[in-house]
């Protein structure tokens, strides 16, 4: 029996730049020359140069061809495009996969939360948060539409860079506990509820990730200097000539 075959080295240097970016240990705007990726993954320019045309088409890298390209930083505008597009592939993810349920799947859903808790307990947030994000790439593997797990796939990683750039600090266990709940409802094959779930589950990341910017307060410099003085001792009478 032979064994599996390594990646290509252009798949591997693929896999590791998208990995950098989406557990955000490259971060928006970091410039990406090619010849220092070839040397740091010890490929050819021509395999970066192919690695960050994919990167590009999923949205993760702004390249052009008389610039070095950077990681990319969507605008809040994109950014709810985007959030838009994931929950109504979502939705359809969730009802093929409860008409093609086996036990095997909840098996394999449930292989990948104990991932997720695992890494909850020992490894950086970003490296939670990806492992979360390919919970549902999971579930759209068992879709079994090879359209929907691509684009699925793609803008799941766009998230995890919007989470980047907008996201505020969470509890991963949320999230963990959320997808538990998930693979409830299709075991049970209610499939209402599970659209239900889905919706509400992509809705608190979306908030996460979207939150309001806050706005400073407009500051009036006599209030404040007026605090600071007022807390002064006045100052000693000169005394009056004689």
């Amino acid at each position: 029996m032979s064994l599996p075959t390594e990646p290509g080295k252009s798949e591997a240097a693929y896999l590791a730049l998208k990995h950098a970016v989406i557990e955000q240990a490259l971060t928006p705007g970091t410039k990406l020359p090619e010849d220092q990726l070839a040397t740091h993954l010890r490929v050819s320019r021509t395999l970066v140069r192919e690695a960050l045309a994919r990167l590009a088409a999923e949205g993760l890298v702004e390249a052009g061809r008389k610039r070095t390209a950077t990681v990319a930083q969507p605008s809040r505008a994109e950014a709810q495009s985007v959030f838009e597009a994931r929950a109504c592939l979502e939705r359809e993810v969730v009802r093929r996969v409860i008409a093609h349920w086996t036990p095997a799947m909840g098996a394999a859903l449930e292989g990948h939360v104990r991932s997720e808790e695992e890494a909850a307990r020992a490894q950086p947030p970003a490296v939670c948060a990806r492992l979360a994000g390919e919970f549902h790439i999971r579930l759209a593997q068992m879709a079994g539409n090879p359209v929907i797990e691509r684009y699925v796939s793609e803008l799941v990683s766009r998230c995890s860079l919007i989470l980047a750039i907008y996201g505020h600090p969470h509890s991963s266990q949320c999230g963990i506990d959320e997808h538990k709940t998930l693979i409830e409802a299709f075991r049970r094959g209610d499939e209402k509820t599970a659209v239900r779930l889905m919706d509400s589950h992509l809705c608190s990341v979306q908030e996460r990730a979207l939150a309001p910017e806050k706005k400073p307060l407009a500051q009036d410099l006599g209030s404040i200097l007026g605090r600071y003085a007022a807390g002064r001792p006045a100052a000693a009478k000169r005394p009056r000539a004689a």
